[in-house]
């Protein structure tokens, strides 16, 4: 069987590796233009589909039989071809956004729900909530209830994101601020990538319990895998390819003081896991053609810092990556967003007696105590977890992938 997702632009698409953990069956990207739709859907080169934007309500004309769940959405997701060679289509994103739900959100029935979003993501957002009994309001550009009058919905105890507003490449964006949401809740988001959006980013710093679209994707593609193979998947597998994904395509960003050993630890943690390792102040040196005590002379730390948050930008939507940050990075409050919407930051710490000042300017123009003092909280607030960086970098990086593990098991 020869199965793949299709749709016009995928870039970097995680259900490859997802079905490769499903089942044994090859599962190709596809991209093809709306010109091409139908001569690829009548070639017969696939026996099984997935399907994304914006395909999903364009395959359904060449479906010969539609599921109740496919006719109930008005869209596919999911396309078997049967032995005559024709196609039955299929909507496993249902099964997925339900699964998201009840394994995060508890508080749904009796609960007042806004769906961001009326395309065929939120139709299917509001179909899961309304059949777990949420009285469910659906925001959209226009009509009765959209983003112009929000206030009138402060009540909402709910609200899941089925937009694409703050999607990979677009991070950092937020179709709503929460802070019009006073006795919200829980906040769930259908995108995966970035792992935290601004959105959940915004629920995390108020208290409010957010998860993204990972689980939702992981099991809408179990459910289309059944349709390919007939072989069940069980729940636990799901929650088990979800968390083995999570640890793979987040980041490790080491912060900590200047000379604490950021640097040498991200290279052992590449060997150790075979990812990449970036270094942000190598990048702003690469970018302004000077040394940082040079630029520091030149232009003065602001300039730095400015220079500093554009790498870091730039940084914070890789996947997989280990990140060693310069030491004063925790000074921007913007930087905080930037390195958590797809990682795990530690916070590295090393003894201040250890700590070389060569080649560092603030750590030769003041006192090496105060400026600790000062950054420690900002450190602990970045952070998801604090590593003590006192043997061999081998050691310390080995701390910190148990760490991780402990921390997202």
């Amino acid at each position: 069987m020869r199965c793949g997702l299709l749709g016009r632009k995928l870039g970097h698409s995680y259900s490859p590796a997802i079905h490769a953990r499903l089942g044994d069956y090859p599962y190709e990207l596809v991209e093809k233009e709306p010109e091409e739709l139908e001569a690829f859907l009548s070639s017969g080169e696939f026996q099984g589909l997935n399907v994304t934007i914006p395909y999903k309500k364009a395959v359904v004309p060449y479906c010969r039989e539609l599921s109740a769940q496919a006719k109930a959405l008005g869209s596919v997701n999911t396309l078997v071809r049967r032995p005559d060679g024709s196609w039955y289509g299929h909507n496993t994103d249902y099964e997925g956004f339900r699964y998201l739900v009840e394994s995060t959100c508890h508080v749904v029935a009796g609960s007042k729900a806004l769906v961001l979003g009326s395309g065929g993501a939120g139709v299917t957002v509001a179909a899961v909530l309304r059949d777990m009994g949420a009285r469910v309001v659906v925001i959209s550009r226009n009509g009765e209830d959209n983003y112009e009058n929000l206030p009138r919905h402060g009540d909402a105890q709910l609200i899941v994101n089925a937009t694409p507003v703050g999607m990979y490449p677009n991070n950092g964006q937020s179709p709503v601020d929460l802070t019009l949401f006073p006795q919200c809740c829980c906040v769930l988001d259908v995108i995966y990538n970035p792992a935290r959006t601004a959105l959940l980013l915004q629920a995390e710093e108020l208290g409010i319990h957010g998860y993204g679209g990972l689980a939702m994707l992981v099991a809408q593609a179990a459910g289309s895998s059944r349709c390919f193979t007939g072989q069940e998947i069980p729940a636990g597998r799901i929650q088990a390819i979800e968390q083995e994904l999570r640890q793979e395509m987040e980041n490790i960003i080491l912060v900590g003081m200047p000379g604490c050993g950021k640097s040498t630890v991200a290279q052992a943690l590449s060997r150790r896991t075979g990812r990449t390792h970036q270094d942000s102040d190598a990048l702003v040196v690469q970018r302004c053609g000077m040394s940082i005590p040079e630029l520091f002379a030149r232009q003065g730390e602001e300039a730095f810092r400015r220079l500093e948050t554009e790498v870091l930008s730039d940084l914070g939507k890789a996947s997989g990556t280990i990140i060693a940050t310069g030491g004063g990075c925790v000074t921007r409050r913007e930087n905080r967003c930037l390195l958590r919407q797809n990682g795990t930051v530690v916070f590295l710490r090393r003894p201040l007696e250890l700590l070389p000042t060569d080649g560092r300017p603030l750590s030769q123009s003041g006192d090496l105590q105060e400026m600790y003092r000062r950054r420690l909280p900002l450190y602990e607030d970045f952070a998801h977890i604090t590593v003590d960086n006192t043997g061999t970098p081998e050691d310390t990086a080995d701390a910190i992938l148990r760490a991780i593990k402990e921390e997202r098991p």
